[in-house]
């Protein structure tokens, strides 16, 4: 068996549905498999401004102006749905994101992807990988 995944940056958990859910604003993960239904999905779900543009920049935008006003916590269930319909880059991307608003904001952006407990050691790998880990295999 391979060496343990690298640990999540600190605003980035994953969860297992066994576990009570924290507290947050939930995301449907089945409502996220692409990039447009993402940014939909997170324009209703927070709710984004008008000016959102329904990009990485704008996301990127909005979020810091979100986490300038109190801490943030999004709850993404089933998670492995996260852009899983996109190209492997694109769930890098979005991590990005998250990670620079989570790093600039003046209050704290936690991310929980939750997702089925047989299911969770896939949803690590993807992570590690977008993240840019080496594969442990």
């Amino acid at each position: 068996m391979g060496a343990a995944s690298p640990q999540p940056p600190a605003w980035l958990t994953l969860d297992a549905d066994s576990t009570p859910e924290p507290a947050g604003v939930p995301v449907p993960g089945p409502a996220t498999r692409t990039r447009a239904a993402l940014h939909e999905t997170l324009a209703e779900a927070l709710p984004l401004p008008d000016w959102y543009g329904r990009n990485w920049d704008a996301l990127a935008d909005a979020l810091v102006d979100r986490i300038d006003s109190g801490p943030l916590t999004l709850v993404v269930r089933d998670a492995a749905n996260l852009l899983a319909d996109e190209p492997p880059a694109q769930l890098g991307t979005l991590l990005d994101v998250l990670g620079a608003a989570a790093a600039g904001g003046h209050a704290t952006l936690r991310v929980v992807l939750r997702e089925h407990p047989e299911q969770l050691p896939a949803l690590r790998a993807r992570v590690a990988a977008a993240l840019g880990a080496p594969d442990p295999a």
